[in-house]
């Protein structure tokens, strides 16, 4: 444990990725066969669950990115990491579809504390560039956790199934216990008492300088257009994609004990290729120029969007577990380059947290928007109908990444 004991930002940063994600995965392994199997929630349901869980963020994500910037972004992410803990403990305690609504309320706005506050934080401590291989790193050692994380949610979910949930949140508390202690902000600098204006007052001027440079900026306007169209397409297949899989497979009928068993395996494979793409790319200059990461989000936008599809119309498990990992490392190969991409092109570190706060507000406006409509759509006719919109309310984003390649040649 010694090793945990460093308050170097960078170390701080790859241990807090490193826990995190070592928590979330040991939730999330057996999180959502909660929800089908002992809340017994119906597609419809489902995705409400993720819509309030959206709609949550989408209140909050503004007002704590700004508090972050204004205040401090340590206190922004403490909060936020006790805040999940509470959600999961009411989610995991309490098997009722109010309650695991609430459970989203509570751990949705402490995302919001976290979202864009751990980047802006270090991106502060230690700088630009070493910030972007600090994403980088930090997803990869997100990942090594994740794979520590999924036998570990196996052993304890063959005994209970929402064991995971209550021992992760319980976890969640501990990891803010841990950067009260040893997470340091020193490179951060908050407006003299002199220049201060209120909260709110704040809020707005850091949403005028954004509204400006996204007026000034087609790379920034691009960006929040594609995480607009990200949002739509990916609440339904995350809420549905299990339900579909028993359904086609004809595994409904194994028991929990196998049930756990299977989606935990599952789970293992996608985040133990998720960690070699992630070393490779680390390996590569691809995070070093922006035209590079533009052709990477293209060509993983285009293998979602064929693989959702093939998800949706194959009728044989191995085609659907194929499918569903090449979506799920694609997406985990995005998240780091997307960053990085935010990180490049913020012209002003003071509303650095903001920027990536309005980021994640415009995807969760996608996904409120589009969450409802793929449960209906589910409900009334078919998941595998669902699926198949789902991918096509993503296909635009192809176009976006065209335009800027287009804009990017031209310079």
């Amino acid at each position: 444990m010694t090793i945990l004991k460093t308050k170097n930002p960078y170390q701080v940063y790859i241990y807090t990725c490193f826990l995190s994600q070592l928590f979330f995965t040991f939730i999330f392994t057996v999180n959502l066969l909660y929800h089908v199997k002992i809340v017994m929630l119906d597609p419809l349901q489902l995705v409400l669950v993720g819509t309030v869980l959206e709609l949550s963020v989408f209140l909050f994500e503004i007002p704590t990115g700004v508090i972050s910037d204004v205040k401090s972004r340590k206190l922004s992410i403490i909060i936020g990491y006790f805040l999940i803990g509470i959600g999961f403990l009411i989610e995991g305690l309490f098997p009722y579809f109010m309650t695991v609504l609430l459970a989203q309320v509570a751990w949705g706005i402490g995302y919001t504390f976290t979202s864009g506050s751990q980047q802006a934080w270090i991106a502060d401590e230690v700088g630009e560039e070493r910030a972007s291989l600090a994403f980088i790193r930090g997803a990869k050692a997100g990942n090594l956790g994740q794979v520590i994380a999924i036998p570990l949610s196996i052993l304890t979910g063959l005994y209970m199934i929402n064991l995971p949930i209550i021992i992760g949140g319980l976890c969640m508390i501990g990891l803010a216990v841990y950067l009260i202690i040893f997470m340091k902000e020193e490179n951060f600098k908050p407006l003299d008492k002199t220049e201060r204006m209120s909260t709110w007052e704040n809020m707005k001027g850091n949403m005028g300088k954004i509204i400006f440079h996204s007026r000034t900026s087609f790379i920034i306007r691009m960006l929040f257009l594609i995480a607009l169209f990200v949002g739509f397409y990916s609440e339904g297949f995350d809420r549905l994609w299990m339900s579909h899989f028993f359904d086609i497979s004809n595994l409904v009928a194994l028991t929990d004990e196998k049930l756990v068993l299977l989606t935990g395996g599952i789970q293992f494979i996608v985040v133990l290729i998720s960690f070699v793409a992630l070393h490779l790319m680390n390996r590569s200059s691809i995070h070093q120029n922006l035209k590079h990461i533009y052709v990477a989000l293209f060509i993983c936008s285009l293998f979602i969007i064929t693989s959702l599809i093939g998800f949706a119309l194959s009728t044989y498990a191995i085609g659907l577990l194929v499918f569903y990992i090449i979506i799920q490392v694609t997406r985990k190969v995005m998240y780091p380059l997307e960053d990085i991409w935010l990180n490049k092109i913020i012209p002003e570190s003071s509303t650095r947290a903001t920027f990536f706060s309005v980021k994640g507000q415009v995807d969760a406006i996608g996904q409120i928007g589009g969450g409802p409509v793929i449960g209906y759509i589910a409900t009334n006719f078919t998941i595998k109908t669902a699926i198949i919109v789902s991918a096509i309310l993503l296909t635009p984003v192809l176009f976006l990444y065209n335009i800027i390649l287009k804009k990017t040649n031209k310079k």
